[in-house]
């Protein structure tokens, strides 16, 4: 993990960037966050811009861990969520996909999961 301070007008104050998906799952297991935000974001790498590269933020009591997750083929590299086409055949993630498969490998009651903003 690496470590970035940041000021957010007192609350909370670090930015952890957490480099695999197991080590983000372990984390949300025993931190148990009310709530993981997703970013569905464009991949700069292809000259089509699809909207294929995963953002996870869990916000804690006093840090925000951020995950990142890329195309590998057809499905994310760490997470192994599938990357379908919309109906132009752009390739690009689904959130109900994104959510169902956090809700299932996270496995915290109650767990809120939603979209910060798709670009």
């Amino acid at each position: 993990m690496s470590r970035n301070k940041t000021n957010r007008q007192g609350s909370m104050d670090r930015v952890i960037r957490v480099r695999s998906w197991q080590e983000f799952k372990r984390l949300a297991i025993t931190l148990k966050p009310e709530s993981v935000v997703y970013n569905i974001e464009q991949n700069g790498f292809s000259p089509e811009r699809e909207l294929t590269c995963l953002r996870l933020i869990m916000p804690t009591q006093e840090v925000y861990y951020i995950f990142l997750d890329f195309p590998r083929e057809d499905r994310l590299r760490e997470t192994g969520i599938p990357i379908r086409k919309d109906r132009k055949g752009n390739r690009c993630l689904e959130g109900k996909e994104i959510i169902d498969f956090l809700k299932t490998q996270l496995e915290i009651k109650d767990l809120t999961v939603c979209s910060y903003w798709t670009i």
